[in-house]
């Protein structure tokens, strides 16, 4: 790898206030400074717990997605299941309760793949993506209070023209199918 700038510092943080509590997440204030030159200066971070994006695979190499309104963009989304992992919660415990809750879907396995960080410039938390393969629809749905969530079932081949086509576009779901990819070779048509 070929560095062209000078390698960046790690600046050291002087001073971390609550600026806002919200339901989901805090808005810290928070002060820092450079560790050669000194610099100051002031950032806004958003402290969050953790999620979770699980690829839920059927016997029939079908991947469990699910289709929402995001309040964020005013938009329907199409995304794999997940959700926030629980203080203390294992991941891949979260991501197979996420799965169930969102979908009625269930595995006997899964495993953590990878783990990204969501937006490191604001947010504080990481992204841990679970696969779970040879899922099967165990029950009903159990929606969040403000949740509307319809399951698509979508064959691992088209998944890819899916993303070019713009129809997924959350970059977590797309980083998931990334790693999918990354993990299993890129689908055949």
């Amino acid at each position: 790898m070929l560095t062209m700038n000078k390698i960046p510092k790690k600046w050291e943080l002087v001073d971390d206030r609550l600026h806002a509590k919200c339901r989901i997440f805090e808005v810290r204030s928070q002060h820092f400074r450079h560790p050669i030159d000194g610099r100051e200066g002031d950032f806004y971070v958003l402290n969050t717990s953790d999620w979770v994006n699980v690829l839920a695979i059927t016997p029939a190499e079908e991947i469990v997605m699910v289709r929402q309104f995001r309040y964020g963009s005013r938009e329907l989304s199409l995304e794999t299941p997940g959700g926030v992992i629980e203080k203390g919660e294992d991941p891949v415990i979260a991501g197979l309760r996420e799965l169930l809750e969102e979908t009625g879907f269930a595995g006997k396995s899964a495993r953590l793949i990878s783990e990204c960080r969501p937006n490191s410039a604001i947010l504080s938390n990481r992204c841990h993506i679970v696969l779970a393969e040879n899922v099967e629809k165990v029950a009903e749905v159990d929606f969040d209070p403000n949740e509307e969530i319809e399951t698509v079932l979508i064959p691992i081949a088209k998944i890819s023209d899916l993303v070019r086509s713009g129809e997924i576009s959350h970059s977590l779901a797309l980083n998931a199918i990334f790693n999918l990819f990354l993990e299993k070779g890129l689908p055949s048509a």
